[in-house]
């Protein structure tokens, strides 16, 4: 068993938190206290960084791509009235045509628009690589969206499943984690419970993109063979390939 004086350090390589910082005589050190600052100015920050959409059209190209709003006019109001970001704008409705596809892949900015930037691209293009015989609808990025705008969007698509990458809200650890949620026949009114998430999408230490891409793949594969997703969809995944990038077959 370790030590006593052991633990902490052991602690810390095992979790980004702020652990065993203090110093003997109880007080914290001025590295740590502005470190901590620093943290939780840029967690605050990052809520409020506005949606490059067009940067995110151009790096999924030469995937079609629709750009979209929510109802919420400002972020202000979008902070305040999470309902207002679950609807698309009625601008926006004739934007989106029945495509009939197997999937559309929604980049909401979320409370993270540095997520939606600089993950979501590259987690959509790997799973899309193992998705093969699937029809892929037009990439629809959002702006002052929330997790239920895909429900809308895959409804006014035709679509069979919604796929939501979007930015989670911002930590002191880190502020550009991506999640992911799969909906199975996407329509207004869905609740949470019947939608399967995937957090944690980041590069200092998150999930990586190629796994990511294999468990999206691989919940959707099931869902399909189920017919739903959510709390009746459970992630048995082989967790070793999550390394491979592979989608293998539910566990009997």
């Amino acid at each position: 068993m370790s030590s006593p004086s052991n633990l902490p350090g052991k602690l810390c390589a095992l979790t980004p938190s702020r652990i065993g910082i203090a110093t003997k005589d109880g007080t914290t050190p001025t590295e740590s206290v502005l470190d901590f600052q620093r943290s939780y100015a840029l967690a605050r920050d990052t809520i409020h960084i506005p949606l490059d959409a067009a940067a995110i059209a151009r790096s999924v190209a030469p995937l079609p791509s629709v750009l979209v709003r929510s109802q919420a006019p400002e972020r202000g109001i979008y902070l305040r009235r999470p309902d207002l970001g679950r609807r698309l704008h009625s601008d926006c409705l004739t934007d989106l045509f029945k495509a009939r596809c197997d999937v559309v892949f929604v980049i909401a900015d979320g409370l993270s628009s540095r997520a939606a930037e600089r993950h979501a691209s590259a987690v959509l293009k790997a799973t899309i690589e193992i998705l093969p015989h699937w029809s892929i609808g037009p990439v629809v990025i959002a702006s002052q969206a929330r997790v239920a705008i895909g429900d809308e969007i895959g409804v006014n698509l035709d679509a069979e499943f919604s796929v939501v990458l979007i930015g989670e809200r911002p930590g002191l650890s880190v502020s550009d984690s991506l999640g992911v949620y799969i909906t199975r026949k996407p329509a207004l009114g869905r609740m949470d419970s019947e939608r399967n998430c995937i957090s944690n999408i980041h590069a200092n230490g998150g999930l990586s993109y190629a796994a990511a891409a294999a468990k999206i793949a691989w919940l959707l594969e099931q869902a399909r063979k189920i017919g739903q997703t959510g709390i009746g969809l459970k992630d048995e995944m082989v967790e070793s390939a999550l390394t491979l990038g592979s989608v293998p077959q539910i566990k009997s």
